[in-house]
């Protein structure tokens, strides 16, 4: 799958090709050549999902101050005094 087929592609239209395929697979009745190109399609479709949630994991590390600047995400601690 080439690189702006995967940039188009959203996360859950992904799944979704995702959970069609392993549906067929868990059906057993493909023949063999065709559950190897539906393996696959569904490695690069689970890499697309990685990846995607990897961007948005790093996205979440930041998040915006007041003045737009991106600044790493820190957890703040209620005063227990």
């Amino acid at each position: 799958m080439s690189k702006e087929i995967q940039s188009e592609i959203s996360f859950e239209a992904a799944m979704q090709q995702l959970e069609e395929i392993v549906g067929k697979l868990e059906e057993g009745d493909v023949p063999l050549e065709k559950a190897i190109e539906y393996f696959q399609k569904g490695m690069e479709l689970s890499k697309i999902c990685n990846d995607k949630l990897q961007h948005v994991e790093k996205q979440m590390d930041y998040i915006l101050r007041d003045d737009g600047e991106l600044k790493p995400f820190e957890l703040q601690e209620e005063d227990k005094s």
